[in-house]
Order: structure tokens, then C-alpha cells, then sequence
């Protein structure tokens, strides 16, 4: 068995099991990016063989300086969305289905079209008119490592940049009338304002991230396609959900996703 098998088989079966491990074992550990995203697509297989599903976008990580920090990163990373864990809000799922329940309130984008390759790096100008509509959503991140931090980001990214699940609310079109950089978020735990932040909190704005993710996927035979789904990062702090939270995301005008875990 290759490396990328391995590490592919080791990931799967902790999130199978919903274990943890100190590491990915020395023998399969990714040493670049470019063996860090190989493992992540195996892994993406494995994770989707059972329920025929299909990945429906990209999460994108490290979007803000504390991430970045505390991973001693200097830019994000990315990871895939798979349908068999996106839930359409309200949500209700078992606490017991994750290791951990971190939840990010996190702006996210529908592509329009397919983004073609450019002489030019994008900017968040040339990416804005490839987007269809906006979404409010919440990213649950699940690791199964013991320290996440000291796992680093190579095991990280391999362990599909430990997306757990992802709770999408209705698409809003006549995003381009706001200023998401001041776009405020707010996410409420059990009727009471947890942490609040906006859309600056993610690389200036999201769609920096969207033109990060769009000039980076190429590098590894990606792109951005018509229909694609884009969860841009954390906008305020985070929160780590209990059994029995009831939780909410508002965004204001954009809407609100709500959750509630068993």
C-alpha cells in the first residue's frame, strides 16, 4: 500500500470510529501540500463510498490571523464539502456524532459560473462576477487528532482540514448591494449572544477568499465550477456546542441558520 492509501485508510477509519490519534503514523505522514491534498482526495472517496454522495464544494480554513497564528501558517488551506454532511437549516444532529462540535458562523458563496483559468492572479473584483448568491451557514469542526495544533497543517489539510459538518441556510442574491467586510455576525447559544464579528474577520472580506481559492485549486488540478458551494472561514470566535445547545447563526438580512444538537 502508497503512502496516500495509507494515510487515506488511517483518517477514514479515526472518523469512522470517532477516535483520535496523536498523529498520522511517521510512515505516511505527508511531507508538501501537493501529498497533503493527494491523501485529502483519497480520503474524500472513502468517505463518500458508502452513501454515493458527492462533494458539493470547498471549505476554506485559516482565513484568520488567530488560525494562521496558532498553526504558525502564513495563508489558508482548503478542504472539500460533502453532501452526505450538509443539512439544510434548522438542523437537529446527535451530539454524539462528532469528537468535537466547534461551531463557525461563516459567510459562504454559490458559484454562477465555472472560473477559467486567467493570465492574472483573481482579485475579489474578478471572482465577484462569477457568484450567483450568498449563504449563511455554520461549519462543525471535528478533528480527531489529540492537539490539533501540533498535529500541523499538512495532517490537517490530509484530514480533510477537519470538516466535520456544514448547515446551510437560503441562498440571497442582491449580495452585492452589501458591505460584507462590515456585514455583522452574531452566534447565539441558548438565547444569548455568544460572540459576534463580520465579514472582515476573513482575509479583509470573503471574496479574498473566494480569489485565494480560485488561483490556489489550480495548483492541484482544481477549479472552481458553476454550482460549487464556498464556506470562506470563521467571522467571529468560535464556540464549542454541547448536547442540548440550541444554537443560531444571524446574519442580519441575510438570514439565520439554526441548530440544535441532541
Amino acid at each position: 500500500m502508497d503512502r496516500v492509501a495509507a494515510a487515506a485508510d488511517f483518517l477514514a477509519k479515526l472518523r469512522r470510529t470517532r477516535s483520535v490519534a496523536q498523529a498520522l503514523p511517521e510512515t505516511c505522514r505527508p511531507a508538501e501540500a501537493s501529498e497533503a491534498y493527494a491523501v485529502q482526495a483519497a480520503l474524500v472517496e472513502r468517505l463518500l463510498a458508502p452513501s454515493h454522495g458527492h462533494a458539493v464544494g470547498y471549505k476554506v480554513a485559516c482565513t484568520n490571523k488567530l488560525a494562521q497564528d496558532l498553526l504558525r501558517v502564513d495563508g489558508p488551506f482548503c478542504g472539500r464539502l460533502l453532501s452526505p454532511t450538509v443539512y439544510a437549516a434548522p438542523a437537529r444532529l446527535p451530539a454524539g456524532d462528532f469528537v468535537h462540535r466547534i461551531l463557525e458562523a461563516e459567510f459562504a458563496f454559490e458559484m454562477a459560473d465555472t472560473v477559467p483559468a486567467a493570465a492574472e492572479p483573481y482579485t475579489a473584483e474578478s471572482i465577484a462576477p462569477f457568484v450567483a448568491a450568498i449563504l449563511p451557514t455554520i461549519e462543525i469542526v471535528d478533528w480527531h487528532y489529540v492537539d490539533w495544533t501540533a498535529a500541523g497543517a499538512l495532517s490537517l489539510i490530509a484530514d480533510n482540514a477537519i470538516h466535520g459538518a456544514w448547515i446551510v441556510g437560503e441562498p440571497y442574491a442582491a449580495w452585492r448591494d452589501l458591505d460584507l467586510a462590515t456585514h455583522e455576525v452574531r452566534l447565539i447559544v441558548n438565547g444569548q449572544v455568544i460572540t459576534q464579528g463580520n465579514g472582515a474577520a476573513v482575509l479583509g472580506h470573503p471574496l479574498n477568499v473566494m480569489a485565494w481559492l480560485a488561483n490556489e485549486l489550480p495548483k492541484y488540478g482544481g477549479a472552481l465550477k458553476a454550482g460549487d458551494r464556498i464556506s470562506t472561514g470563521v467571522c467571529t470566535d468560535v464556540y464549542e456546542g454541547k448536547a442540548g445547545d440550541s444554537v443560531q447563526a444571524d446574519f442580519g438580512i441575510l438570514g439565520a441558520v439554526d441548530l440544535v444538537f441532541d
